[in-house]
């Protein structure tokens, strides 16, 4: 596997000035002064910072919490002279991140896939996708009406997980995509699994054809603050990227942001429209404050911050390859999509336990109260912050131990299977979502156009899409996962008894097949 590509602009750390803006917090302080002040609350919302707000929830949350739950529209806030606090908010997370313009997001990272499609959709009515793109990505197909064309990623046929795209393969789906309608590309990097593509050779490829990339780097709003650290796609060459904040970078859970690059293909003005088409008209101040404090600590302290964690990594994997059974993955050799692995995903191999990954889950939550990000047959995966605590390793390490011999060692590695090929799509998923369906058992199901999305989670990538045809062998895989201790995001019926699928005489005609 190549090196980790961490030649980049300069970082968040690198940029910092001592007396710089970056030290400031304008938002957050902004927020703190006007409860201070404890004005007269005859607006919304409702518990009036805190005097009617339920005792135990006051209790929970804490006074300060409902004080500085603020309504939009406040001058000096997010309104009167400009730039107000909140833009100045966005300006400093724009320079911290390498950005020309930055959107702060009050609905994950979901919305920040949701916006980005939407603005490819003034382009063209094609789009490029990689195939296993978060779900999010797929509603946003379904919400902007873009046909995709989707491109396949690399999978592991020993880990039996899908990584990035590469170069070449992005190649032949623009080539097998109409030329002069297609929108963009939208990619994943890093994975849910922590592997990183060579989005500068993306970028190439598309920005010859003169589209956009759009990044899907919701894993990795870290990467610009560290040298050892594979490069930010904003560095590469990405057009818009998508990141979610809150995973890694520290702000409160449904806080993300969107960046757009300094020499973007994608006009600026649309996708500040569409931000604002997916977004709430009361945009929650808590989020936004703690989107403002995370970008503060990431610009002054993410260096220092992530020096400490990488080195607690590198002494984690090492002691989990002395647990008989388990191997701590440090690299990918020979997979030719992956440019780097990024560090703050630690995959722990666990065949040789004889065990899958959901079991060994299950024991870590039961036995040790040890909660790892994500599970599969062959893997756990543990998602670190931009600090992690000493003692969060010394509870995985010890956690593993115990439970490692276990494991339940009946479980033979025939058991282990890749997901199977995606269906072919025979609507777009806008088509599929909106046409007549019926509810069917999943045994008669297969052979159908899926009418809703079967995702396995984790990791939460549709193995369905609204529009493709229903393959027998992608039920049996969805069902095995929630067998075996998973879940599955977009069905109606959770327990996947029964499918959505679209009604039998829909007829379609050659203008609705995709």
């Amino acid at each position: 596997m190549p090196e980790p590509a961490t030649s980049h602009a300069p970082t968040g750390q690198e940029r910092r000035v001592e007396g710089s803006e970056q030290e400031r917090a304008p938002y957050l302080e902004a927020l703190r002064a006007y409860a201070s002040r404890r004005p007269a609350r005859l607006n919304v919302p409702g518990h009036k910072g805190g005097a009617g707000a339920d005792p135990e929830a006051l209790e929970a949350f804490g006074q300060r919490a409902f004080e500085l739950d603020i309504p939009p529209g406040i001058p000096g806030i997010d309104a009167g002279a400009r730039p107000h606090p909140l833009e100045r908010a966005q300006r400093l997370a724009a320079e911290a991140w390498g950005a020309r313009r930055t959107w702060f997001l009050i609905n994950g990272a979901s919305q920040g896939n949701h916006a980005a499609l939407l603005a490819l959709a003034h382009r063209g009515s094609h789009v490029v996708v990689q195939r296993n793109a978060h779900s999010s990505t797929i509603d946003a197909l379904i919400l902007s009406g873009l046909r995709p064309v989707f491109v396949e990623p690399e999978v592991d046929d020993e880990l039996h997980i899908a990584h990035c795209v590469t170069p070449e393969a992005l190649e032949r789906a623009l080539d097998s995509a109409p030329a002069d309608d297609v929108a963009g590309v939208v990619v994943v990097s890093p994975t849910y699994y922590g592997a990183v593509a060579d989005v500068e050779a993306l970028c190439a490829v598309a920005h010859a054809r003169g589209l956009p990339v759009v990044v899907d780097e919701a894993w990795g709003a870290h990467l610009a603050f560290h040298e050892e650290l594979p490069a930010p796609a904003l560095a590469l060459g990405a057009d818009l990227v998508v990141s979610s904040t809150h995973k890694s970078v520290g702000s409160l859970t449904q806080s993300a942001m969107l960046h757009l690059s300094r020499d973007a293909l994608i006009d600026e003005d649309v996708v500040d429209r569409c931000v604002t088409t997916v977004e709430s008209t009361s945009p929650n101040s808590l989020l936004c404050g703690s989107l403002d404090a995370a970008r503060r600590f990431a610009a002054t302290s993410g260096r220092e911050a992530l020096t400490r964690t990488l080195e607690r990594i590198a002494a984690t994997r090492r002691r989990i390859n002395e647990i008989p059974g388990l191997a701590a993955i440090g690299e990918l050799p020979g997979r030719a999509s992956v440019r780097a692995l990024d560090p703050l995903r630690l995959m722990v191999d666990v065949r040789a336990t004889g065990s899958t990954g959901f079991e060994i889950s299950a024991l870590l939550r039961s036995v040790c109260d040890v909660h790892v990000e994500l599970s599969c047959d062959t893997l756990v995966v543990a998602a670190f912050g931009l600090d992690e605590p000493a003692e969060t390793f010394e509870r995985l390490v010890e956690g593993l131990r115990c439970v490692a011999p276990a494991a339940d060692r009946r479980a033979a590695h025939d058991d282990f299977r890749p997901p199977p090929a995606w269906g072919r799509l025979a609507m777009t998923p806008r088509e599929a979502f909106f046409a007549p369906h019926e509810v069917v058992s999943a045994e008669r199901a297969a052979g159908r156009v899926a009418a809703e999305s079967l995702a396995a989670y984790p990791p939460g990538i549709p193995n369905v899409l609204p529009g493709e045809l229903i393959e027998p062998a992608v039920l049996d895989y969805v069902r095995t996962t929630l067998a075996r201790g998973g879940s599955v995001r977009g069905a109606a019926d959770r327990t996947l008894g029964t499918v959505r699928v679209v009604a039998e005489d829909h007829g379609l005609g050659d203008d609705q097949r995709a």
